[in-house]
């Protein structure tokens, strides 16, 4: 089976510092596959690579990116702003700043219809109600009408998914999309991706800190730290059985429900330490070009 997203040896650096080293993974037809990491491990500038959405000064130094076999770094700019929105989508994290606090929800999700699929602004404004009706969004006529700062955090992340599902992608990258909501919501907003996910048959890129998340949600995952794959597997495989040292140490720091009394236990500092002492070194077996 040919895969949705294929990342190869994909190096990302910013100025002379190395944010990712030589990760891999794939994003299979359909399925969710789970991104997780702590803060700073690499996770939202891999989703940012695949995008073609890195910052001004990051520069891809070696590696490649495929998306439906297509190479994505090879692309012209134009032939990539082509595909993102249509092809490859986006549920970013904070539903606040990324709507425009100054358009309606209709106008937002509609300009984003007609550029992609043509459609007329009758019939992209028919179709947005739609999609929000998909979403679970009572009223949709007149939510459209509202402003972001006039509906929830909940509703709005759920414009967003909308718009992310809007013209039947084959990948979605959701950055941390349930970081901002309250447990009910959160658990509304994954049983919809999930839906939605079905429905639509795309492939999503669920990029999060949270195992929980992970384990509700995701077929497989992939543990990033200091910008390098650590372990990847069967989900139910790697929470049941994980082999690398910082797997182990994030389940342990993971609060359990069933031991409400348990004290937390964070990541040892001496396994951080190890840890960015090995990517140091891996940055300096590169510079000098040793194999």
């Amino acid at each position: 089976m040919t895969a949705t997203l294929s990342v190869r040896d994909l190096c990302v650096a910013i100025g002379a510092v190395n944010v990712l080293r030589g990760v891999s993974l794939e994003v299979e037809p359909g399925e969710v596959r789970g991104l997780v990491g702590e803060s700073g491990a690499g996770k939202s500038m891999l989703g940012r690579a695949v995008l073609g959405l890195l910052p001004a000064n990051a520069t891809i130094t070696s590696g490649s990116i495929a998306f439906e076999e297509r190479d994505l770094l090879g692309l012209r700019d134009a032939e990539r702003r082509k595909l993102l929105g249509r092809r490859i989508a986006l549920i970013p994290q904070d539903p606040m700043t990324s709507l425009n606090p100054v358009k309606r929800v209709g106008a937002q999700i509609s300009v984003l219809l007609r550029h992609h699929l043509g459609l007329s602004k009758r019939a992209a404004l028919a179709r947005a109600a739609e999609l929000l009706a998909e979403v679970a969004i009572r009223e949709p006529a007149r939510v459209l009408g509202l402003y972001p700062h006039e509906i929830s955090g909940g509703m709005r992340q759920r414009v967003l998914i909308a718009m992310a599902f809007a013209c039947d992608p084959g990948l979605v990258i959701a950055d941390e999309p349930t970081t901002a909501l309250d447990v009910t919501v959160q658990r509304q907003v994954l049983q919809l991706v999930e839906r939605l996910r079905r429905s639509h048959g795309a492939a999503v890129l669920f990029v999060t800190h949270d195992l929980g998340v992970v384990a509700k949600i995701c077929r497989t995952m992939t543990v990033l730290h200091a910008g390098r794959v650590l372990e990847e597997g069967e989900t139910a495989d790697v929470l049941a059985r994980p082999r690398h040292p910082y797997t182990r140490a994030l389940l342990a720091a993971t609060p359990r429900a069933d031991r409400p009394a348990e004290a937390l236990r964070p990541v040892p500092p001496a396994l951080i330490e190890q840890l960015w002492s090995e990517a140091r070194r891996l940055d300096r077996v590169s510079a000098a070009g040793q194999p």
